[in-house]
């Protein structure tokens, strides 16, 4: 257990460090480490949501069954299997369609300006890369995605938009990532997809889990609305 630490967080959550700096080794460890918890779950435990360097464990201190409640469950933490446990689900591919055309492209014009390109640039570099799902967070289902060429990398607006509706596509910094539900936000809009992310009554309620990966696919106009026909 080199370089990870435990931290209470409250009286009912735990969070487990992995030390500094973001990238795949240290993704696939936090993801092993939750899967092996949710494979051999404690007394009282809730769930354990990933980010890019901690694993937060949520439990019930009441149901945890002892005086010592955190000190327990850092117990059981520490003594979990934690090899292998990717096998618990396999990562998908995942391929998103993107109309990249107006008006879902509002932003689009100023990223290629941004970075010195032209809007068909910003497409095929935005939809060459296949993206690593680092994790969920934001909103239900918004994942935080890693791979994005540099060449991208735009700062977020100024001033957020009080409302970016669902399966806006959007870049903020050097990340790019996807908005599931309308909601505020202040990355730059460079499409929209016609995919449904986050649907409650489904199981898993999210299309897209970390450990997966995407891939944009541009579609015209008539393609988004055809496919919203559809749905």
């Amino acid at each position: 257990m080199k370089n990870i630490s435990f931290t209470p967080l409250g009286d009912g959550a735990i969070v487990i460090d992995f030390g500094e700096g973001i990238g795949l080794e240290k993704n696939e460890l936090i993801l092993e480490w939750q899967y092996a918890i949710e494979a051999n779950p404690f007394p009282g435990f809730i769930e354990a949501v990933p980010a890019y360097t901690t694993l937060t464990i949520f439990y019930d201190p009441v149901s945890v069954g002892t005086d010592f409640p955190y000190e327990t469950v850092k117990n059981a933490l520490q003594n979990l299997p934690i090899k292998n446990q990717q096998t618990a689900r396999k990562a998908k591919i995942v391929e998103i369609p993107v109309c990249y055309e107006e008006p879902f492209a509002l932003d689009l014009a100023f990223v290629a300006e941004q970075n010195g390109l032209t809007k068909h640039e910003v497409i095929q570099l935005h939809s060459d890369n296949v993206y690593h799902v680092y994790f969920l967070g934001f909103a239900p289902g918004f994942p935080f995605l890693g791979g994005m060429n540099e060449k991208l990398s735009t700062p977020r607006r100024s001033s957020p938009r009080l409302k970016i509706p669902g399966g806006a596509v959007g870049i903020a910094g050097g990340q790019t990532g996807i908005y599931p539900l309308t909601s505020p936000g202040g990355w730059q809009i460079i499409g929209r997809t016609p995919l449904q992310l986050f649907d409650v009554n489904a199981n898993p309620p999210t299309l897209i889990l970390p450990g997966d990966q995407i891939r944009f696919v541009p579609i015209s106009k008539e393609d988004y609305a055809a496919w919203e026909e559809k749905s």
